[in-house]
């Protein structure tokens, strides 16, 4: 019996991400493509949110226990090139992370990324919608998200950082 690419990305697609536990890796961009590969079995293709992303083998694991559902001789690829890029989170999935308490990424569009000297750009609080928010740290919960403050509520909230 064949195996249906289809069945394999719909389970592939169901992951949640160990991280952000709301949003699945469809969701957050990280599964790529599922697709025969050069030895002929079935493979899913996810790209980390960055190269040293500590919960790409977590993502992988998951992710290759859930294609073997369907696919005994499933694999997961993991593939750099092109970088994963905030851009790929589907809308849903910023709905989710601004309901989670995450600020979502502004989407930046095609091209190169400009460099901003001096403030950064508004970020709206997940909770109160101010955008009366301060950075407390270029660091939050993860590598991929900032530590901000509202003003305006007084509540601290995770940024998930354009890239």
């Amino acid at each position: 019996m064949s195996t249906d690419l289809a069945a394999l990305r719909e389970a592939a697609a169901e992951v949640p991400d160990p991280e952000i536990p709301v949003l699945t890796i469809a969701e957050l961009g990280i599964l790529r493509d599922v697709r025969w590969a050069p030895d002929g079995g079935p493979q899913v293709v996810i790209t980390p949110t960055y190269s040293g992303c500590p919960a790409t083998e977590a993502i992988k694991a998951d992710v290759l226990a859930r294609a073997r559902e369907v696919a005994l001789d499933a694999s997961v690829v993991v593939e750099l090139s092109p970088a994963w890029t905030t851009d790929w989170i589907t809308e849903s999935g910023r709905h989710k992370l601004a309901e989670y308490g995450i600020a979502p990424p502004a989407h930046r569009g095609s091209g190169p990324v400009p460099v901003q000297l001096g403030r950064r750009p508004a970020v709206a609080c997940p909770r109160c919608g101010s955008t009366d928010t301060e950075v407390v740290s270029q660091f939050g919960s993860t590598p991929c998200k900032a530590l901000r403050r509202c003003r305006a509520c007084a509540e601290p909230f995770d940024e998930f950082k354009p890239i």
